[in-house]
């Protein structure tokens, strides 16, 4: 009878929602068709979170910014940072109720790096040049942090979220991708407007092939799993298409590093030769860079459409405003950082700070003094700039960390699908890393959400999984 009772008030309630909605729709009122949404997800979040976090995951690729609606220049992205926001309300809330985190994810060296990363950023904001940007940009750091690594590594204890999570990201995108190629026929394919047809899904091509470039390994794990194989080939076919289509030089590099870096790994290089290797070739790059920067500056081939000469203007810094811009804003960070050595100039605050670091023999065509072209185009001397020596430590040691405990974790596994899986995660991790030497992309909802959870993937499989595995 109970049951029944309560089956009447949901048709009542159902209908009586309808009769309302449709009486305001006559009358040009459209936000109460957003209730049934909203409640499913504060339902979700108080009942569900996982399946909040995976609801995010499959909006990631669709979000975008709401500058493009000319809300006054806000940078947020919709749906996924509000939902983000909550969610990190929701962790807060948790933790001041008594809920507890897994003592062995905590203690992992992983997040210990992170926690360093974390609380030097949030010192650094007592002596920002702007302290209420910097307060908004560690907020939004936390947000990516918590949801996808802190709960990341609990949704991963079941390890069918993690083939969901690249399910639920892979699909999506590769809508995107579809759209954005047709888009880009309608100008058949040129260089010029492959810069631009991917808005709103990305406010330019370079974090269009940077993300392509990060799900690729991923999506050849996927195809590894011998399950669903003629979704995942035409799925790795558009992905393909749109590496390529985005005209993004910094992606293919970070693809041709990826796969150095699967030498590295077949090969079974220790971590601390692997480190050496870096050095050594990091050292006779610095000692050679005045030769290397005179053969560079004879290379005069601009960015094109012909695939070749594309390539070739990757090492054009004479003539290539995109190359020569990038360079600019280097030698600004670099400029910051030597005034502000200690603390920096406040974490987010580089975009505001840097003009009158410019010189007027490094700008370009393209230089600007507003701070709306992207920021120092380093995930390494961002930090510099914004918080010092010791920020830019606190990112290279998270970087090293991750690649310690991967290759470890890599190595010690017997062959199988965990094995695979933590070899094609330590690939798509680099491609972006590599990708940290020539752009900052952790401030974007569609690179920090693989990123980070990406990391915790690794973590989730040492703590969890590695003692349930068995020889395939």
């Amino acid at each position: 009878m109970l049951k029944k009772i309560q089956s009447n008030q949901l048709v009542f309630l159902t209908a009586l929602f309808v009769i309302v909605n449709s009486v305001l729709l006559a009358n040009e009122f459209f936000w109460l068709g957003f209730l049934p949404i909203v409640l499913t997800i504060v339902f979700l979040a108080f009942f569900s979170l996982e399946k909040l976090l995976l609801l995010i995951i499959f909006c990631t690729p669709f979000s975008f910014s709401l500058e493009s609606l000319d809300f006054g220049g806000i940078g947020m992205f919709v749906p996924t940072e509000p939902l983000l926001f909550g969610v990190l309300l929701l962790f807060f809330l948790k933790l001041l109720s008594g809920e507890k985190l897994d003592k062995k994810m905590l203690s992992y060296p992983i997040t210990n790096a992170i926690f360093f990363y974390l609380i030097w950023m949030s010192f650094t904001i007592i002596s920002s040049e702007m302290p209420l940007i910097s307060f908004k940009f560690l907020i939004s750091r936390l947000w990516f942090i918590v949801a996808f690594y802190f709960l990341g590594t609990q949704l991963f204890k079941q390890k069918k979220n993690i083939s969901t999570l690249l399910w639920l990201y892979v699909l999506p995108l590769s809508v995107v991708i579809l759209i954005t190629s047709y888009k880009h026929s309608l100008f058949h394919f040129d260089l010029e407007s492959s810069h631009l047809v991917m808005y709103p899904f990305f406010k330019d091509h370079t974090r269009y092939g940077a993300v392509i470039a990060m799900l690729l390994p991923m999506a050849f794990y996927l195809f590894s799993t011998k399950k669903r194989r003629g979704v995942i080939i035409g799925l790795i076919a558009i992905l393909i298409l749109g590496l390529v289509l985005s005209y993004t030089r910094a992606a293919w590099v970070s693809l041709l590093g990826a796969m150095a870096f699967a030498f590295v790994l077949k090969f079974r290089i220790s971590f601390g030769k692997f480190v050496a290797l870096v050095l050594v070739g990091s050292s006779i790059f610095l000692f050679s860079w005045n030769s290397i920067i005179m053969s560079l500056e004879k290379n005069t081939q601009d960015s094109s459409s012909t695939l070749s000469k594309h390539v070739e203007s990757v090492s054009n810094i004479s003539t290539d405003a995109s190359n020569l811009e990038r360079i600019n804003r280097w030698n600004c960070a670099i400029r910051m950082f030597k005034e502000r050595p200690i603390v920096g100039w406040g974490p987010g605050t580089y975009a505001f700070q840097y003009a009158p670091f410019q010189r007027s023999g490094e700008k370009t065509i393209i230089s600007t003094n507003q701070g709306d072209l992207g920021n120092a185009h380093s995930e390494f001397l961002g930090p510099l700039a914004e918080s010092g020596i010791l920020g830019m430590i606190s990112f290279l040691i998270l970087m090293l960390v991750v690649y310690y405990k991967g290759m470890q974790l890599y190595y010690t596994l017997p062959k199988g699908d965990l094995k695979r899986l933590i070899f094609y995660t330590l690939l798509a991790l680099t491609t972006y890393f590599i990708h940290g030497l020539l752009n900052n992309f952790l401030d974007i909802d569609k690179l920090a959400v693989p990123f980070w959870g990406f990391i915790a993937i690794i973590v989730a499989v040492d703590i969890y999984h590695r003692k349930e595995i068995s020889q395939e």
